[in-house]
């Protein structure tokens, strides 16, 4: 089919022309080659499109009508190429995503600001439910996750990985003291995602699994992030995510040898054919996380 459809474009540029020497200057192939493309043409159609002399061509009446009928069909595809190319440059349409609520909050929120203002035709439409959204059964352009993707139907797209530190508030650090090794944050109060478990920590040529847990369980990580500042225990974040806390002195690193595993981030899509829109959003995202720190 593509040959077909590119013989088409031969045609009309060799009717346009008014001959094969012109034409293949023009399209930039051997006056041979184009000859003999449009032969097999006319041999595919089954009719003689031109007749032939030493110094012009003449369309036959066949010729004729294929040759209005090519050229609408080459025009369109040339404008359909021009529009598409225009969206690239300036993506158009409504985008729709699915976002981790905290991390949208409190560290997506300024990048989609800029986005929008880089491409002022896209608006948005966010999802920052805690669910895991279905990409094949339900609108959403791309989903961006934190973790290892959940899926290998899906396409994920690598975006960045978030190395999480130690903070604690100077309330907190000057009621309980200050944790110099991970063995003492057993005597902590920890601030942990849902219920007590461990914390893996490295330090470059070390690892330590602490077991570690606190009076306050939550879902929520704005919430944890919240009762770390109000003196309520120690918490292990990116700091991208509590960057605005530390600037405050609300929140401090502690221990700042120690560090967590880095976690990655993914842009998930239901597949590799994407809308400008998404394509443009998620190499925003890879641009712009790309300069989040992944090392202690």
């Amino acid at each position: 089919m593509d040959d077909y459809l590119n013989d088409m474009a031969l045609f009309v540029e060799v009717v346009k022309a008014n001959g094969f020497r012109n034409a293949a200057e023009a399209v930039g192939i051997p006056n041979s080659t184009l000859s003999r493309r449009i032969s097999a043409l006319e041999k595919t159609i089954g009719l003689r499109l031109l007749h032939r002399t030493t110094r012009k061509i003449e369309l036959t009446e066949a010729g004729q009508i294929y040759f209005e009928r090519c050229k609408r069909i080459v025009n369109e595809a040339r404008l359909a190429h021009e529009q598409l190319g225009g969206m690239l440059a300036h993506p158009t349409g409504v985008l729709r995503v699915s976002l981790p609520v905290d991390f949208a909050v409190t560290y997506l929120a300024p990048l989609v600001v800029e986005f929008a203002e880089r491409y002022p035709g896209i608006s948005f439409d966010f999802d920052l439910t805690p669910r895991r959204v279905d990409l094949v059964s339900e609108p959403f352009d791309v989903a961006i996750r934190i973790g290892e993707s959940e899926s290998s139907q899906l396409i994920a797209r690598s975006l960045a990985s978030l190395t999480p530190h130690l903070y604690a508030s100077p309330g907190y650090l000057e009621r309980s003291g200050e944790p110099d090794k991970p063995a003492d944050l057993e005597r902590h109060q920890c601030l942990t995602i849902l219920k007590a478990g461990t914390w893996t920590l490295h330090d470059g040529k070390r690892t330590a699994t602490v077991p570690v847990g606190g009076r306050f369980a939550l879902n929520s990580v704005a919430m944890i992030r919240r009762l770390a500042t109000l003196d309520m225990g120690i918490v292990l974040m990116p700091e991208e995510v509590v960057a605005g806390d530390l600037a405050s002195g609300a929140l401090r690193r502690i221990m700042p040898r120690w560090h967590g595993t880095a976690v990655p981030i993914y842009a998930i899509t239901e597949t590799r054919l994407l809308p400008a829109k998404t394509q443009r959003f998620i190499e925003f995202l890879q641009e712009r996380l790309t300069g989040s720190r992944t090392a202690p």
